[in-house]
């Protein structure tokens, strides 16, 4: 256990501190330094790898480091459960998991959050059959401000409900123990296609795969589709090595990174550039472990927003920001992804009592994102859109209880574990009121 002060940022560069760092090592040392913390009077922020691109990791006085407290606790393969210490990264969890012969139900594109930090903020992968990562929580340990540990589970609804996706506002947690399936393996099928020809039919396509997801290209009527499925263990169709370093690392990353980094300074070629980029994709098929499959590298920096909104709703978002972009001539040189997943019973998920399809937008970090963005949440405010907690949004809490439906009943049960809120900072006073 160690305390330090020193310079943090997230991972796109937006969100900045230089509180005084804690390092805890075990469950023990949190619950040490989290009553030392509220018995002084401060106030103290979770944080894992700084992944999200909103500032609910960011520190005014005390940052809690919990990437100290990495690794599997126990595992019992029959059942599938796993206890899993809450600063493991996703990455690490998933080559544990391959080992024991288990896996993740699913997972999103980014591995390197770690698993306390993507559920608390509700991250999803996409699946219309398959709510977000936290689903697969069937219980956590919660350390409160007076130092107390409480395991959570169904056993308590209530305290169930909210703290799966808790944002770091209930407590700080330490352990959390997944159900998780048999390792299984999946055929990846990436298509380029028409806007025109997919759009129209995507909520047949969100039904048709286990998992689905689309990617527009602004200024363009082009998109790519990926359709990810089942297959038995026994089927080996590879990716060939040259393909994926061409496709993934190359034309992905390093030629991507270096053309924004020139359109950055010539904006006016942006949407032409996508063009090309767009008539450049090719299909291709493979077969890998599931984690294989879902994850792709991102080495290229970007900001991000993202909402949630009925699946009926997809179309009308997506043609409407289209429209935008065609009368703006904005340069966005990120892909729009659209995914799907289903409704879930957590107070704060995006899925609650919902299924949704999900529309992000992305810009170049070094871009100017606000007008884009302000458009689209412009957009899905019709549609009654819930924001994704870590990418950015401009809501505050009078708004976001009128899109989620028990956004008061979390603010409430909040008051019984930090009434005097020592785990907050001004986002979270943004999100939830002071």
């Amino acid at each position: 256990m160690s305390r330090s002060s020193t310079a943090w940022s997230n991972w796109a560069g937006n969100v900045t501190d230089d509180a005084t760092v804690l390092r805890p090592h075990t469950p023990g040392e949190v619950a040490e330094q989290i009553r030392s913390a509220a018995g002084e009077g401060r106030r103290v922020r979770p944080v894992g790898s700084g992944h999200s691109f909103t500032a609910i990791a960011q520190a005014d006085d005390l940052r809690l480091d919990l990437t100290g407290l990495s690794g599997i606790v126990s595992a019992d393969r029959g059942s599938g459960r796993v206890r899993v210490l809450a600063g493991t990264p996703l990455r690490v969890l998933n080559t544990a998991l391959d080992l024991l012969g288990l896996a993740m139900p699913n997972l999103g594109d980014i591995d390197a959050q770690t698993l306390a930090g993507a559920t608390s903020t509700g991250t999803h992968g996409t699946g219309a059959g398959l709510a977000g990562l936290a689903a697969g929580i069937v219980g956590l340990r919660l350390v409160t401000v007076d130092g107390s540990e409480r395991w959570v589970d169904e056993s308590d609804p209530e305290l169930f409900g909210a703290a799966r996706v808790g944002l770091g506002a209930l407590g700080v947690i330490t352990e959390i123990e997944l159900a998780c399936l048999p390792a299984y393996r999946l055929r990846a099928v990436e298509r380029p296609d028409s806007l025109d020809v997919v759009l129209p039919r995507i909520r047949e396509h969100f039904d048709a795969h286990r998992h689905f997801e689309m990617y527009w290209f602004p200024g363009t009527r082009r998109v790519q589709t990926k359709a990810n499925d089942l297959v038995d263990d026994d089927v080996r169709e590879p990716l060939a090595p040259r393909r994926r370093r061409l496709d993934d690392e190359l034309l992905s990353n390093t030629v991507f990174g270096a053309a924004n980094r020139v359109l950055t300074k010539a904006p006016r070629a942006v949407l032409p550039f996508n063009a090309i980029a767009a008539r450049a994709l090719t299909e291709r098929s493979y077969t890998a472990a599931s984690h294989e499959v879902f994850v792709t590298p991102r080495t290229v920096r970007f900001v991000e927003s993202e909402y949630a909104v009925p699946r009926e709703a997809v179309g009308d978002v997506l043609a409407d920001l289209v429209a935008w972009v065609e009368r703006r001539r904005e340069p966005i040189s990120f892909p729009v992804e659209v995914r799907v997943a289903a409704a879930d019973d957590m107070w704060l998920s995006t899925g609650y009592d919902r299924a949704n399809a999900y529309v992000a937008v992305h810009q170049y970090h070094r871009g100017d994102h606000r007008a884009y963005f302000a458009a689209f949440e412009e957009i899905v405010a019709a549609h009654a859109g819930r924001p994704h907690w870590g990418k950015l949004h401009t809501l505050g809490a009078e708004e976001l209880a009128r899109r989620y439906p028990r956004h008061g009943d979390f603010v409430a049960l909040r008051d019984r574990p930090d009434p005097d809120r020592v785990l907050t900072n001004d986002y979270l006073d943004r999100v939830l009121g002071p």
